[in-house]
C-alpha cells in the first residue's frame, strides 16, 4: 500500500517538474544572467555554476519548508489539549544531520567555485592579442599591443553630463575594442586608487590596485556587438560615471581600428610615469576645465 501511494505522489511530481523545465526560457535556463552562451569561453561555465547552485539551494529550501510545514501541522495543538507538549532536549541523529548537511553543501560550493575560478584564471601562454587597461578617476586608458610594432593607445576623459540635466552623455563613453574568435590577455593597472574592471556580459570582474598588476585571460566567440563596461569598486565621487563600452568586432575591423589610432598619432605605451602620484599636474583628477571629449594625449 505504501509503495502504491508513493508512486501516486511521485508520478505527478515528476510530470510537473518535467513540464516546468520544458517551459523555461533561455533567460531562465541561464539564471537571468546578463549574457549569452558562447560569448567567451568562460561565460557558459559561470552560468552553469550559478544556475546549478540555485537549483541545489531551491531543493534545500523546499525540503526545509516542507519539514517546517509538516512539523507545524503534525504537532499542532489538538482540541482539548492544554499546556505545553513534551519537550525534547536533544535528538542526536537530527543534530548530526543538521550539522553534516550544511558542511557538505558549503564544501561542495567551495570545491566547484575553486575549480571554475582556477580554470578562468589559467594564463594563456601565447594570446592572439594583448591589451593594457589603466583605470583612473574617473575614466580609462587603453593600450593595444601590436606584434613587431609600437603599441597604440586611447586615452579617455570622464564621461560628460548632458547640459542642464543629471544624465550622462552616452556619446562621450570611451570604447574598448576586442576582436572576435581570438584569445586575449588584458593587463589591469591603476593610476591612483582601487578600481575594478568589469565587462558585465563577461560575468567576471577583476580588481585594479595601485602598484599591483592583474590579468584577465579569455577567448572570445564569434558574436559581434556592443557590451557594457564599468568600474565595480567604489573609487570616489564620480564612481558611478566611470563607464565604458566594449565593442566586439572582427579581427579585420580590430586591426583597422588600431591603424586609425596610429594615423591619429596615438602611438607608444602609456605607463605609470603619468600617474597622478608622480606629480604630473596634467593628470590631476580634480581639475575643472572644459576639455574635448575626443581621444587626447592628456588624461583626466
Amino acid at each position: 500500500m505504501r509503495n502504491r501511494r508513493t508512486r501516486w505522489i511521485a508520478a505527478p511530481l515528476a510530470v510537473v517538474v518535467a513540464l516546468a523545465l520544458a517551459g523555461c526560457t533561455q533567460a531562465q535556463m541561464q539564471g537571468w544572467m546578463p549574457s549569452t552562451p558562447g560569448l567567451t569561453n568562460h561565460v557558459d561555465r559561470i552560468m552553469g555554476l550559478w544556475t546549478t547552485s540555485w537549483i541545489v539551494l531551491l531543493v534545500v529550501g523546499l525540503i526545509t519548508w516542507g519539514l517546517m510545514i509538516w512539523a507545524a501541522v503534525a504537532y499542532r495543538r489538538r482540541r482539548g489539549q492544554t499546556g505545553l507538549p513534551v519537550q525534547l532536549r536533544y535528538h542526536m541523529p537530527i543534530e548530526i544531520f543538521f550539522t553534516i548537511v550544511p558542511v557538505i553543501l558549503v564544501a561542495g560550493f567551495f570545491a566547484f567555485t575553486a575549480r571554475d575560478q582556477a580554470i578562468i584564471e589559467e594564463p594563456i601562454d601565447d594570446p592572439d592579442y594583448s591589451i593594457t587597461v589603466w583605470g583612473k578617476r574617473w575614466a580609462w586608458d587603453f593600450v593595444y599591443d601590436r606584434e613587431g610594432q609600437d603599441p597604440v593607445h586611447y586615452q579617455s576623459i570622464q564621461v560628460q553630463e548632458v547640459p542642464g540635466t543629471n544624465d550622462l552623455d552616452a556619446s562621450t563613453l570611451p570604447t574598448l575594442y576586442l576582436p572576435t574568435n581570438s584569445t586575449i590577455e588584458i593587463t589591469l593597472e591603476s593610476r591612483d586608487v582601487a578600481h575594478s574592471f568589469w565587462i558585465v556580459e563577461f560575468l567576471y570582474k577583476k580588481d585594479m590596485l595601485p602598484g599591483v598588476t592583474n590579468h584577465m585571460y579569455f577567448e572570445t566567440g564569434d558574436q559581434e556587438g556592443i557590451l557594457t563596461g564599468k568600474c565595480a569598486e567604489l573609487c570616489g565621487e564620480y564612481h558611478s560615471a566611470m563607464l565604458f563600452n566594449v565593442e566586439l568586432v572582427s579581427p579585420e575591423e580590430y586591426d583597422a581600428y588600431l591603424e586609425g589610432l596610429e594615423q591619429q598619432g596615438f602611438v607608444g605605451p602609456l605607463d605609470e610615469s603619468i600617474n597622478p602620484a608622480t606629480g604630473d599636474d596634467s593628470i590631476d583628477p580634480d581639475r575643472d576645465e572644459d576639455v574635448d571629449t575626443t581621444n587626447e594625449n592628456e588624461g583626466n
